[in-house]
């Protein structure tokens, strides 16, 4: 049942909360945290790859992609494709961005897996990816029949705004764990820093709440923009 609001004002506020959130952690990592690197003596440099690839993928991608059969004005088969190179990308950034955790953690002699964050982390990329493929196989190519179609939609939007949940929960998580961390090393719990890391995850929960609104909202046209395209 959709929510009796029209989907283009939320899928806009939806973009811009996107970019918000975006440039929050790039003036965390870049500002407070020295930037990104995959190779340096610094590792800490290494682990910022972390959060900003995970945001960028899985939360601000993972976002758009869903939101793109609201937002987009053009065909069925166009928006299917945007939806589905969206979601890939924000796999393969995602992947990435956890490869860069454990190299961080393994340069630095940090155990790995032993925080609910990694758990639900590996949960999650696990759970978008056979998503993915499935949607692949099933809506894009070869093609499921018709009938398998129509009953895997409801599955897989529900299962999809699911993993988007745990995503966006995950991300809180593991912005309270980073920033608790850095807290027992001394970084001052009232600073700037702080107060940015807390508004970040902040402005990135009302994001994930603007996408959930634009999936349950009314399209400008139903029959060109429903799930029910697929």
């Amino acid at each position: 049942m959709a929510l009796g609001v029209p989907s283009t004002p939320l899928t806009f506020a939806a973009h811009a909360l996107g970019v918000a959130v975006l440039v929050l952690v790039l003036v965390w990592s870049l500002h407070f945290r020295g930037g990104f690197a995959w190779e340096a003596t610094n590792k800490n440099l290494i682990f910022n790859l972390h959060p900003f690839l995970m945001v960028l993928g899985l939360i601000i991608l993972g976002g758009e992609a869903i939101i793109s059969y609201k937002s987009l004005p053009l065909r069925k088969e166009v928006k299917k494709l945007v939806h589905l190179v969206l979601h890939a990308i924000a796999l393969a950034l995602g992947i990435v961005g956890i490869c860069a955790a454990f190299k961080n953690h393994n340069e630095s002699g940090i155990a790995n897996l032993y925080s609910l964050h990694s758990w639900i982390g590996i949960g999650v990329i696990s759970l978008y990816g056979i998503q993915w493929i499935y949607g692949f196989l099933v809506f894009f190519y070869p093609k499921g029949s018709p009938g398998l179609r129509s009953d895997s939609i409801p599955w897989h939007v529900i299962l999809g705004l699911l993993i988007y949940v745990l995503a966006v929960g995950n991300a809180t998580l593991g912005f309270l764990e980073k920033l608790t961390f850095l807290e027992s090393s001394g970084l001052e719990k009232f600073g700037s820093e702080a107060f940015l890391v807390n508004f970040t995850a902040l402005v990135t929960i009302v994001f994930g709440v603007f996408v959930i609104f634009s999936v349950i909202s009314q399209a400008p046209v139903e029959d060109d923009h429903s799930y029910s395209e697929i």
